[in-house]
């Protein structure tokens, strides 16, 4: 099977471990590479382990019957993989220094490092430094180029990450709680820009707890609930009052108004 044809995702019978605590026992998914999917659950349900695994810094116990594939693939270099995929999250934008500029953050991107130092900053090529800045230019932060994240609001430095994953162009975003820690117009502003990449031809993963925060253009929706898939399908199915409220175990009403779903005490 070509890479053009696999999943972008195939977990087979998969157990994951994150430190101490088994995440996942058996778990079988599958997520086509030209789909966009949003993916929902309450903490602990083993949203940032399956992010975790995606990204290879976890990997399911070996097992003859268990297989991780990203892209037909079992085993990946990082830095090839980051070409085909880019991942943004707030836990990232976290590990940067506050002194970090935002080109050096887009450039990092080429690297999968947290900033260009040492002996890394040598090996930064011009063409780079020029990609950077035409993404930071894209992302309406051209002007910010040399200004460090300490000087920026939330929104902008979330758009920097953004550029950092950007920068190769990946086929695949994958966006942790992309609005965490953002405003309404630092949200919208960012859900209209994940709009337009969806629009361009980008496959989007979302993993988020918001149904708000779920653009119109995403089709499907899975949910966990304590490390099993506790739904999986169309989205308006998927967003359920009823079935919501059992994963939460919560009372939840659900509104559905141009595309968005909203969430409500039930």
């Amino acid at each position: 099977m070509s890479m053009n044809d696999a999943a972008l995702l195939d977990i087979r019978n998969a157990t994951i471990w994150r430190g101490t605590t088994r995440v996942f026992d058996r778990l079988d998914l599958v997520i086509g590479q030209h789909e966009r999917v949003a993916i929902l659950g309450p903490n602990g349900a083993g949203k940032t382990t399956l992010l975790k695994t995606i990204n290879r810094e976890l990997y399911p116990v070996a097992a003859p019957d268990s297989h991780v594939k990203i892209l037909g693939q079992q085993h990946w270099n990082v830095w090839e993989l980051r070409r085909h995929i880019g991942i943004v999250s707030h836990d990232l934008q976290q590990r940067y220094t506050p002194t970090t500029t935002a080109v050096e953050v887009v450039v990092s991107g080429f690297y999968s490092s947290i900033g260009v130092h040492g002996s890394l900053a040598r090996q930064v090529t011009a063409a780079q430094l020029d990609t950077a800045r035409t993404t930071l230019d894209r992302l309406g932060i051209g002007d910010l180029a040399d200004t460090p994240l300490q000087s920026m609001s939330t929104g902008q430095q979330r758009r920097c990450l953004l550029g950092r994953a950007l920068v190769h162009d990946p086929e695949t975003l994958i966006l942790d709680e992309p609005t965490a820690g953002l405003d309404f117009a630092a949200s919208f502003d960012y859900l209209e820009r994940i709009r337009g990449l969806a629009s361009s031809g980008h496959n989007i993963v979302l993993v988020t707890h918001h149904l708000n925060e779920i653009p119109p253009e995403v089709e499907r929706v899975i949910v966990l609930k304590q490390g099993a898939i506790a739904a999986d399908g169309p989205k308006a199915e998927v967003l359920d009052g009823e079935l919501l409220s059992s994963v939460y175990e919560t009372a939840i009403r659900v509104a559905e108004f141009d595309g968005y779903y909203l969430a409500y005490p039930g």
